[in-house]
């Protein structure tokens, strides 16, 4: 089965000004694709025509393929990616902000160290706050590297820190982006959803 696109859950323009039309463009048309394509290519090769993308993403790195794993988890990560944003400013509520309380002290303590975590991040990878155990945990991996191939790494919500995430809008100021994401597009419902651990799930295909 070949892996999709999956469709955006708004439209190219619903998170402009703080995320242009033009990056989606790049950014979702251009390089989350490509991933797709070269999938959707090396997936058959491997043996894993019929996998689901997670269990492909599994494989190839307990295979040591560099490739499949690289362009498999990159499909996951943007699709996850994608629905951690929304064009509805939102502010954690329920059982998630009880725990951002319990672990970090305020909503604004967590998003500081996410920030930090993502601007600090040396080259490319991603931002991640997560569920590990029943706590919550900021921290981020590197490239293509993904919750996906850890067990007990549940996933709640990412942020791309790629230089192809923030460049057109931003130019080289990764600060200036994150900021901008965390206070205006974090989509902390998605977040509250994925408490359930099944996080995984909601980026996978097949």
């Amino acid at each position: 089965m070949a892996f999709e696109l999956p469709a955006l859950p708004y439209a190219r323009d619903a998170l402009a000004p703080t995320m242009s039309a033009e990056t989606l463009e790049f950014h979702y048309g251009k390089h989350h694709k490509a991933y797709v394509d070269k999938t959707n290519l090396l997936a058959p090769e491997a043996g894993l025509g019929d996998a689901k993308l997670s269990e492909v993403i599994r494989q190839a790195k307990a295979s040591g393929n560099k490739g499949l794993f690289n362009n498999s988890a990159q499909i996951w990560n943007h699709s996850f990616f994608w629905q951690s944003l929304t064009p509805d400013q939102q502010a954690p509520s329920g059982k998630l902000a009880q725990m951002i309380t319990d672990g970090f002290g305020s909503t604004e303590a967590l998003v500081k160290k996410l920030i930090d975590e993502s601007v600090n991040h040396f080259a490319s990878g991603w931002g991640w706050l997560v569920l590990d155990g029943d706590a919550l945990k900021v921290t981020s991996l590197h490239d293509a590297d993904t919750p996906v191939a850890y067990e007990g790494m549940k996933p709640l919500l990412t942020i791309d820190v790629w230089e192809h995430a923030y460049y057109i809008d931003y130019r080289n100021a990764r600060p200036g982006y994150l900021e901008a994401i965390t206070s205006k597009l974090l989509n902390w419902e998605f977040a509250a959803q994925n408490l359930d651990g099944n996080g995984v799930s909601r980026a996978d295909q097949g």
